[in-house]
């Protein structure tokens, strides 16, 4: 299993931290039970850790006018909000919620220039709360396609994570599915969308991220 560069300064302390744990405890309470139940729940407890940082394989749809998923997890939002950042209009909002046992690599919905980035500090509110999306820590990401249409971008944190990461700099051009940041632990991305965007999920979708196909634009 492949894993993220994230994963690399955060799993060798989550390794020291169980290790250290685990032989306090034993320690303290030398009994083989106790010794054989918590050995277990630490080694499930470090599997989930590894497994966040995992980089799945992922066949991204081919399609000009396609909005891929940004994000894994599941569409906890669909409905129309006027946009004051970056837009100045009303969009289509299409969020997605991911949960720690979630990749939480973040990916390009189209293809095109990134032309706005701004980075907002903020709450912890838990992600899927109404208000995170413009309260919590979030970034902005503002994508133009090659004919124009503008597609806007918030990577948020929830109650757990505490770091967003944006590989991109203005200008940069992305290809759809393209790697560009990364949420840890557990977040929320949302997508704002022109109206007459056809939209191919609804409310408790499952979603993958660079594969599922969100919207067909007109």
């Amino acid at each position: 299993m492949k894993l993220h560069k994230e994963g690399y300064m955060i799993i060798p302390w989550f390794v020291i931290g169980i290790v250290t744990l685990y032989l306090l405890l034993t320690w303290l309470i030398p009994l083989e039970l106790f010794r054989l139940v918590l050995g277990s729940l630490s080694a499930i407890f470090l599997v989930l850790v590894v497994a966040f940082f995992r980089v799945p394989k992922i066949q991204a749809p081919v399609g000009d006018n396609l909005v891929i998923a940004p994000a894994e997890g599941k569409v906890v939002v669909l409905e129309k909000v006027m946009v004051d950042e970056f837009l100045k209009e009303e969009r289509i909002q299409v969020s997605i919620f991911m949960s720690p046992l979630n990749v939480h690599i973040n990916r390009a919905p189209v293809s095109g220039k990134i032309n706005y980035y701004q980075y907002h500090p903020g709450k912890y509110l838990v992600a899927w709360h109404p208000k995170s999306s413009t309260e919590n820590e979030r970034t902005s990401i503002g994508f133009e396609m090659s004919n124009g249409v503008r597609i806007f971008m918030r990577q948020i944190a929830g109650a757990v994570a505490r770091r967003i990461a944006f590989y991109k700099e203005l200008e940069d051009r992305v290809d759809a599915a393209d790697e560009v940041g990364f949420i840890r632990f557990g977040s929320r991305v949302d997508l704002f969308l022109p109206l007459k965007a056809d939209l191919k999920v609804k409310i408790g979708d499952k979603t993958r991220g660079g594969e599922t196909i969100i919207a067909h634009l007109k």
